[in-house]
C-alpha cells in the first residue's frame, strides 16, 4: 500500500514538472520577454487612428508566448471592447490559411499536380490562350490574369463573376511576370471544388479547421456571431451600410462569402494552433494535416521573378516590409487589406498574428503601412533582447 502511494506520488510530482518545463521551455532558452514597449506602440497606435483596435498573438510551435486585445470595435470607447476571441474579416490572409492549404492538403494526396494545366480540371478556362496556365502559375501570381476587376458595377451575380474570370483575356504572357491577383486565386478555388466536390468553406470546415479545434474559423459567419465580429468599414458606394460579420471584399460577397482570395473570419487564438501546427511540421495534437516538405517547399521562396512562395509570401529581400527589418529573409506569411497578417519566423521558430480592423471606418485609412514593420521590430527586441 505505501509502495502503491509512494509510485503515485512520484507520479504526480512527474507531471508538476512535465508542465512546469513545459510553460517555461520560452524562459529557460531565452531571457524573460519585457513586452512593454510592444503595448507602449500598441495604444499609441489606436491613439494616432492607426485603427480602433486589434488583437495581437504571439508564440513559437509548443505554445501562445503573449496574447492581448486592444482598443475597441470603433474609435468611440463606448463601443465593446476588443476581447482576444473577436472575429476578424482576414481579407487576403484567407488566401494562405484557406486556398493555399486547402491545395497543400491535395498536393499531398496526390490529387493536385502543381505543374499540371489549370484547363484539366476547367475545361471552360481553355481560351484566349490561358491553356498555358499551370497551377503553379496561380500560386505563384504569375498566370497573365489581371490583379482584380470591380465586377460589382457590371454584374449582379455569382455566375457572371466567375464566367468572366473564365473567359478572362492575358493581360501578359503567363510565367513571364509577377502580377498579384485575386483572379487568380479564385481560379484555384474553383479547381479545388472541382476535385473534392465540395465548396472550398465545407472542405476546409471538415479537413482543416474541426480536426485543429478552430472553432471560431468560417465563412459566413452566422448570425448569431455577428456582434462578436469586429465591424471593417461603413461601405458608402456599394453596400450603403456598416459592414460587421460579412466580408469586406466586394468581389468576395458576389461569391456569397466563399471566395478563393477573400472571406474567411478567424481570431487570434485559432490562427495560433493553425500557425503551431506550420511550425510543428504539419502535425498537431498527434495528427498530421501537411507533410513537412511540403510546407517548407511552399513557404519558400521560388524565384528572382518576386518575393512569392506559393500562394505564401515570403520576407521582402530589401527596402519595405510588413515583416520589419530583424526577422530573417528566411520567413514566410501574408497580410490582409482589412488589417490582418500572419508572420512565421522559421530561423527563430515563432509566429506573430496582428488582426487589426483599421478600414474602420473608411479603407483610406493606410497608416498601418508603416506600423506593420515597426511592431514586429520591437516585438522582436521583446523576444530576443537583440
Amino acid at each position: 500500500m505505501k509502495f502503491n502511494k509512494v509510485i503515485i506520488f512520484l507520479f504526480l510530482i512527474g507531471i508538476i514538472l512535465i508542465g512546469y518545463s513545459q510553460k517555461t521551455v520560452w524562459e529557460h532558452k531565452h531571457h524573460k520577454p519585457d513586452f512593454t514597449n510592444v503595448e507602449k506602440l500598441m495604444n499609441k497606435a489606436i491613439r494616432d487612428s492607426v485603427f480602433p483596435g486589434a488583437v495581437l498573438v504571439i508564440g513559437n510551435k509548443d505554445s501562445i508566448i503573449y496574447q492581448k486585445a486592444f482598443g475597441h470595435y470603433t474609435y468611440d470607447t463606448s463601443s465593446p471592447a476588443m476581447q482576444l476571441n473577436t472575429i476578424f474579416d482576414l481579407a487576403s490572409v484567407s488566401k494562405v490559411v484557406g486556398t493555399t492549404t486547402a491545395a497543400m492538403m491535395l498536393y499531398d494526396e496526390g490529387k493536385l499536380k502543381l505543374d499540371d494545366k489549370v484547363i484539366k480540371y476547367l475545361p471552360e478556362f481553355n481560351n484566349h490562350g490561358k491553356d498555358k496556365i499551370t497551377i503553379r502559375n496561380l500560386l505563384l501570381h504569375n498566370s497573365g490574369l489581371p490583379a482584380f476587376k470591380k465586377y460589382y458595377d457590371v454584374y449582379n451575380t455569382e455566375e457572371e463573376v466567375i464566367n468572366d474570370i473564365m473567359n478572362s483575356e492575358l493581360i501578359y504572357e503567363p510565367g513571364s511576370k509577377y502580377v498579384y491577383s485575386d483572379l487568380g486565386m479564385i481560379t484555384l478555388q474553383k479547381v479545388i471544388e472541382r476535385i473534392t466536390g465540395m465548396g472550398l468553406d465545407k472542405f476546409l470546415e471538415k479537413k482543416l479547421f474541426k480536426p485543429l479545434g478552430m472553432n471560431r474559423t468560417m465563412y459566413n459567419p452566422p448570425d448569431s456571431l455577428k456582434n462578436q465580429c469586429a465591424p471593417t468599414e461603413i461601405d458608402t458606394f456599394y453596400r450603403m451600410r456598416p459592414l460587421q460579420g460579412e466580408v469586406h471584399d466586394e468581389r468576395a460577397y458576389m461569391l456569397h462569402g466563399v471566395a478563393g482570395h477573400a472571406g474567411l473570419f478567424s481570431t487570434g487564438p485559432d490562427l495560433a494552433k493553425f500557425l503551431r501546427m506550420m511550425l510543428n511540421g504539419g502535425r498537431l495534437n498527434g495528427r498530421a494535416f501537411i507533410k513537412i516538405s511540403t510546407i517548407e517547399q511552399w513557404t519558400t521562396n521560388q524565384s528572382k521573378q518576386s518575393t512569392r512562395g506559393l500562394g505564401w509570401d515570403t520576407k521582402s529581400r530589401e527596402g519595405y516590409s510588413s515583416f520589419g527589418s530583424l526577422f530573417s529573409e528566411n520567413s514566410y506569411g501574408h497580410t490582409g487589406y482589412t488589417g490582418t497578417s500572419v508572420w512565421v519566423n522559421k530561423d527563430k521558430q515563432i509566429f506573430v498574428i496582428l488582426l487589426t480592423n483599421r478600414v474602420y471606418p473608411t479603407r483610406k485609412n493606410r497608416k498601418i503601412i508603416k506600423f506593420r514593420p515597426v511592431i514586429h521590430d520591437a516585438i522582436y527586441k521583446a523576444l530576443f533582447n537583440e
